[in-house]
């Protein structure tokens, strides 16, 4: 594939699997999805024989390295499929032209809207172990903000965002391309004070669908139990979503009086970053594409587990290829009757060609002389 140019051009992407073919039309946007945030370089250390101490040395048994933060999002929906642009600023140093380089040249996502900046890359390492991960990062704000480097969003049919209390104009771009009539998939993040402010979830008269975990949502609502927090998000929001961790997820589609509720697909964890990335991302696959609820919780669901089966945050994220694999060996066991039957609908949406393999995290980066010039 040709290096992207310095100004952020879009890169020519390579044939992939489209799984809105059937959706688009010749007034169609150019970009399924829009996203912006904070970039990352992430150096994920995993298979830790114990926790670190201090005056101790701990030797890991794997490393990766990739990109993280917004990456994490933006590789999910690209790998699936969507068109995908992302404002974000990077670096000027190795780990952001690194970062750039596998975004733009190797995931094919549109970068017109992002911009390069003098300064070091933040950088985040991350200890997986025990099921979860710990992180250290450090980094600087980039010069301007998300709404700065948007502008007057690209015509998209979606965009991911997570809320943050209602303030002063103007408006945040997010709410600029739901006026255009994108649709928005709100997320929110975890409030370290405690105060779990109601009013952020005022931002949801503008939003299609919202997704917190449970703790999240209950607390947001102020209920005791998962399906009683999501309920009352269903008043708020077309599409009310609340994972569950260990108990799958639930949602409530209000568009189709639809509620549907998927276990999670139990399998072998060795790094959970991302995986909330990948299941948004899937979740607004599912839904362009017109599947129902179930449908598309189910895909949701499995595909964040397909992610947490190798580490490495955003080159964890699932490509059609595993997804494919996978149903190959649960499709034609003689196992879970009620996981084959759940996951029937795979037959009639997965390719029918060839796709793309995905790269996962590498231990270290490529020499930089080898990188394409900038």
């Amino acid at each position: 594939m040709t290096a992207p140019s310095a100004d952020g051009a879009a890169p020519a992407r390579r044939l992939r699997w489209d799984p809105l073919a059937a959706v688009r039309g010749p007034q169609s946007p150019a970009l399924d999805v829009l996203l912006a945030g904070t970039i990352f370089f992430d150096i994920v250390f995993t298979d830790l024989p114990a926790d670190p101490s201090p005056g101790t040395e701990v030797w890991a048994g794997g490393m990766g390295s990739c990109p993280g933060g917004i990456s994490n999002l933006a590789v999910a929906a690209s790998r699936l499929g969507l068109s995908t642009g992302l404002a974000a600023g990077f670096g000027d140093d190795v780990y952001g032209n690194w970062c750039w380089d596998v975004l733009s040249g190797q995931e094919g996502i549109d970068l017109s809207t992002s911009r390069r900046f003098a300064g070091h890359s933040a950088v985040t390492v991350s200890l997986a172990s025990h099921g979860d991960r710990s992180m250290i990062t450090h980094g600087h704000p980039v010069p301007v903000s998300a709404d700065e480097l948007v502008g007057t969003p690209p015509p998209s049919r979606a965009v991911i965002t997570e809320l943050a209390p209602v303030a002063a104009e103007p408006a945040p771009w997010w709410r600029l391309a739901a006026a255009a009539g994108s649709l928005v998939f709100a997320d929110v993040g975890w409030d370290p004070s405690g105060r779990w402010d109601r009013s952020t979830l005022d931002a949801l008269s503008a939003c299609h669908a919202f997704t917190p975990n449970q703790v999240e949502a209950m607390a947001y609502t102020r209920t005791d139990r998962p399906a009683a927090a999501l309920h009352a998000l269903a008043d708020r929001v077309p599409l009310a979503v609340v994972t569950c961790g260990a108990d799958g997820a639930i949602a409530i589609d209000a568009t189709t009086g639809e509620q549907a509720h998927v276990p999670r697909v139990a399998v072998a964890a060795l790094d959970p970053t991302g995986a909330g990335d990948v299941f948004a991302a899937s979740l607004v696959l599912g839904t362009l594409a017109g599947w129902p609820l179930a449908d598309r919780l189910a895909f949701s669901a499995l595909c964040s587990a397909l992610a947490v089966q190798h580490f490495g945050g955003s080159l964890a994220a699932p490509g059609w290829g595993d997804i494919s694999d996978w149903w190959q060996r649960a499709g034609a066991g003689a196992g879970d009757r009620d996981l084959r039957t759940r996951y029937g609908f795979l037959d009639d949406v997965l390719p029918r060609c060839p796709v793309d393999e995905v790269r996962r995290a590498e231990a270290t980066l490529t020499l930089y002389s080898d990188l394409p010039p900038h």
